[in-house]
Protein backbone atom coordinates (compact mmCIF):
# COMPACT_ATOMS: atom_id res chain seq x y z
CA UNK A 1 0.00 0.00 0.00
CA UNK A 2 1.51 3.28 -1.03
CA UNK A 3 1.95 5.57 1.97
CA UNK A 4 -0.67 8.16 0.25
CA UNK A 5 -3.37 5.54 0.61
CA UNK A 6 -2.08 4.47 4.38
CA UNK A 7 -2.20 8.07 5.46
CA UNK A 8 -5.93 8.17 4.08
CA UNK A 9 -6.96 4.78 6.04
CA UNK A 10 -5.49 5.85 9.03
CA UNK A 11 -7.98 7.33 10.91
CA UNK A 12 -9.93 4.41 9.97
CA UNK A 13 -7.04 2.23 11.17
CA UNK A 14 -7.32 2.03 15.12
CA UNK A 15 -4.57 0.13 17.22
CA UNK A 16 -6.51 0.92 20.40
CA UNK A 17 -10.33 0.45 21.46
CA UNK A 18 -12.49 3.04 19.45
CA UNK A 19 -14.62 3.32 23.09
CA UNK A 20 -13.06 3.74 26.58
CA UNK A 21 -14.36 0.50 26.99
CA UNK A 22 -12.69 -2.54 28.03
CA UNK A 23 -15.39 -4.87 26.47
CA UNK A 24 -14.18 -3.60 22.97
CA UNK A 25 -10.54 -4.52 21.74
CA UNK A 26 -10.22 -3.57 18.73
CA UNK A 27 -12.47 -1.25 15.90
CA UNK A 28 -14.33 -4.18 13.58
CA UNK A 29 -16.65 -2.42 10.71
CA UNK A 30 -20.01 -3.86 10.37
CA UNK A 31 -20.54 -5.73 7.43
CA UNK A 32 -21.53 -3.38 4.33
CA UNK A 33 -25.22 -3.04 3.44
CA UNK A 34 -24.05 -2.95 0.17
CA UNK A 35 -22.15 -6.50 0.36
CA UNK A 36 -24.38 -9.02 -0.65
CA UNK A 37 -24.36 -12.18 2.03
CA UNK A 38 -23.39 -14.96 0.20
CA UNK A 39 -25.80 -17.39 2.42
CA UNK A 40 -28.88 -15.25 1.14
CA UNK A 41 -27.71 -15.99 -1.85
CA UNK A 42 -27.24 -19.03 -2.14
CA UNK A 43 -30.78 -19.66 -0.51
CA UNK A 44 -32.07 -17.73 -3.11
CA UNK A 45 -30.01 -19.87 -5.83
CA UNK A 46 -31.01 -23.21 -3.80
CA UNK A 47 -35.29 -22.11 -3.96
CA UNK A 48 -34.88 -21.47 -7.79
CA UNK A 49 -33.68 -25.11 -8.46
CA UNK A 50 -36.04 -26.58 -6.99
CA UNK A 51 -38.27 -24.67 -8.57
CA UNK A 52 -36.72 -25.72 -11.70
CA UNK A 53 -36.75 -29.52 -10.73
CA UNK A 54 -40.69 -29.41 -9.69
CA UNK A 55 -41.20 -28.08 -13.08
CA UNK A 56 -39.17 -30.19 -15.09
CA UNK A 57 -40.64 -33.19 -12.83
CA UNK A 58 -44.01 -32.19 -14.32
CA UNK A 59 -42.99 -32.08 -17.54
CA UNK A 60 -40.83 -35.23 -17.53
CA UNK A 61 -44.36 -36.41 -15.94
CA UNK A 62 -46.21 -35.54 -19.32
CA UNK A 63 -43.91 -36.79 -21.40
CA UNK A 64 -43.64 -40.34 -19.89
CA UNK A 65 -47.39 -40.67 -19.99
CA UNK A 66 -47.98 -40.93 -23.24
CA UNK A 67 -51.26 -40.90 -23.99
CA UNK A 68 -53.89 -40.33 -21.00
CA UNK A 69 -53.86 -43.25 -18.71
CA UNK A 70 -55.13 -43.99 -15.22
CA UNK A 71 -51.97 -44.27 -13.78
CA UNK A 72 -50.56 -41.82 -16.19
CA UNK A 73 -53.15 -38.95 -15.12
CA UNK A 74 -52.00 -39.72 -11.16
CA UNK A 75 -48.28 -39.05 -12.16
CA UNK A 76 -48.76 -35.77 -13.53
CA UNK A 77 -51.17 -35.18 -11.08
CA UNK A 78 -49.30 -35.95 -8.14
CA UNK A 79 -46.04 -34.12 -9.78
CA UNK A 80 -48.27 -31.03 -10.00
CA UNK A 81 -50.12 -30.68 -6.13
CA UNK A 82 -46.45 -31.09 -5.55
CA UNK A 83 -45.48 -28.16 -7.56
CA UNK A 84 -48.45 -26.28 -6.08
CA UNK A 85 -47.31 -26.55 -2.80
CA UNK A 86 -44.03 -25.83 -3.07
CA UNK A 87 -45.14 -23.06 -5.35
CA UNK A 88 -47.52 -22.07 -2.45
CA UNK A 89 -45.22 -21.48 -0.21
CA UNK A 90 -42.04 -19.91 -1.66
CA UNK A 91 -44.53 -17.50 -3.02
CA UNK A 92 -45.91 -16.77 0.63
CA UNK A 93 -42.58 -16.28 1.78
CA UNK A 94 -41.62 -14.17 -0.32
CA UNK A 95 -44.98 -11.95 0.07
CA UNK A 96 -43.94 -11.80 4.02
CA UNK A 97 -40.42 -10.21 3.03
CA UNK A 98 -37.25 -11.93 1.47
CA UNK A 99 -35.05 -11.62 -1.00
CA UNK A 100 -37.29 -8.82 -2.57
CA UNK A 101 -38.24 -7.02 0.21
CA UNK A 102 -34.17 -6.57 1.00
CA UNK A 103 -33.21 -5.86 -2.97
CA UNK A 104 -35.79 -3.16 -2.41
CA UNK A 105 -34.42 -1.81 0.96
CA UNK A 106 -31.39 -1.79 -0.67
CA UNK A 107 -32.23 0.20 -3.71
CA UNK A 108 -35.91 1.94 -3.13
CA UNK A 109 -36.39 2.52 -7.06
CA UNK A 110 -36.87 -1.42 -7.12
CA UNK A 111 -40.19 -1.16 -5.51
CA UNK A 112 -42.63 -0.41 -8.43
CA UNK A 113 -41.05 -3.72 -10.03
CA UNK A 114 -41.19 -5.76 -6.76
CA UNK A 115 -44.76 -4.46 -6.52
CA UNK A 116 -45.22 -6.42 -9.70
CA UNK A 117 -43.75 -9.03 -9.42
CA UNK A 118 -45.40 -10.16 -5.78
CA UNK A 119 -48.74 -9.20 -8.19
CA UNK A 120 -48.46 -12.12 -10.41
CA UNK A 121 -48.68 -14.42 -7.46
CA UNK A 122 -52.00 -14.91 -6.95
CA UNK A 123 -52.41 -15.56 -11.15
CA UNK A 124 -49.93 -17.73 -11.08
CA UNK A 125 -51.43 -20.06 -8.95
CA UNK A 126 -54.71 -19.90 -10.67
CA UNK A 127 -53.41 -20.71 -13.79
CA UNK A 128 -51.58 -23.68 -12.13
CA UNK A 129 -55.19 -24.81 -10.54
CA UNK A 130 -56.52 -24.40 -13.93
CA UNK A 131 -53.80 -27.16 -15.33
CA UNK A 132 -54.64 -29.40 -12.08
CA UNK A 133 -58.44 -28.93 -12.68
CA UNK A 134 -58.47 -29.67 -16.43
CA UNK A 135 -56.52 -33.19 -15.59
CA UNK A 136 -59.05 -33.71 -12.83
CA UNK A 137 -61.94 -33.30 -15.33
CA UNK A 138 -59.84 -36.05 -17.64
CA UNK A 139 -60.44 -38.25 -14.36
CA UNK A 140 -63.95 -37.42 -13.90
CA UNK A 141 -65.17 -37.13 -17.88
CA UNK A 142 -66.59 -40.35 -19.21
CA UNK A 143 -64.77 -41.71 -22.53
CA UNK A 144 -61.67 -41.91 -23.88
CA UNK A 145 -62.61 -38.83 -26.89
CA UNK A 146 -63.39 -36.46 -23.85
CA UNK A 147 -60.21 -37.56 -21.49
CA UNK A 148 -57.96 -36.97 -24.88
CA UNK A 149 -59.11 -33.60 -25.23
CA UNK A 150 -58.57 -32.73 -21.67
CA UNK A 151 -55.75 -34.12 -21.90
CA UNK A 152 -54.32 -31.90 -24.57
CA UNK A 153 -55.70 -28.99 -23.38
CA UNK A 154 -53.63 -29.53 -19.50
CA UNK A 155 -50.49 -30.21 -21.75
CA UNK A 156 -50.55 -26.55 -23.70
CA UNK A 157 -52.43 -24.66 -20.43
CA UNK A 158 -48.96 -26.33 -18.23
CA UNK A 159 -46.55 -25.46 -21.19
CA UNK A 160 -47.96 -21.81 -21.08
CA UNK A 161 -47.52 -21.76 -17.02
CA UNK A 162 -43.98 -22.77 -17.72
CA UNK A 163 -43.61 -19.86 -19.95
CA UNK A 164 -45.05 -17.16 -17.84
CA UNK A 165 -43.58 -18.88 -14.51
CA UNK A 166 -40.02 -18.47 -16.29
CA UNK A 167 -40.44 -14.93 -17.53
CA UNK A 168 -41.98 -14.33 -13.75
CA UNK A 169 -38.70 -15.81 -12.08
CA UNK A 170 -36.52 -14.17 -14.61
CA UNK A 171 -38.25 -11.04 -13.35
CA UNK A 172 -37.36 -11.75 -10.33
CA UNK A 173 -33.78 -12.30 -10.99
CA UNK A 174 -33.35 -9.24 -12.57
CA UNK A 175 -34.42 -7.23 -9.47
CA UNK A 176 -32.34 -9.18 -6.77
CA UNK A 177 -29.45 -9.19 -8.63
CA UNK A 178 -29.70 -5.71 -8.93
CA UNK A 179 -30.74 -5.18 -5.44
CA UNK A 180 -27.74 -7.10 -4.41
CA UNK A 181 -25.37 -5.56 -7.03
CA UNK A 182 -24.38 -8.51 -7.50
CA UNK A 183 -24.21 -11.36 -10.58
CA UNK A 184 -25.72 -14.14 -9.98
CA UNK A 185 -25.33 -15.23 -14.22
CA UNK A 186 -29.32 -15.71 -13.57
CA UNK A 187 -29.77 -13.04 -16.38
CA UNK A 188 -28.86 -13.17 -19.90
Amino acid sequence: MSRAAAAMLKPFMFKRPVLDCPMVKEYRPMASMNRSDPVILGHLLAEHRDLFHLMHSVQLAFAMAGQPRPESRADVLEALHHLREHLGDHFAQEELGGFLEEAMTRMPRLSAAVRSIVAQHPALLAELDRVIDELTMVEKSGGFAAGAKSWSVAVHAFEAFAANMAAHERSENMVVQEGYNEDLGLVE
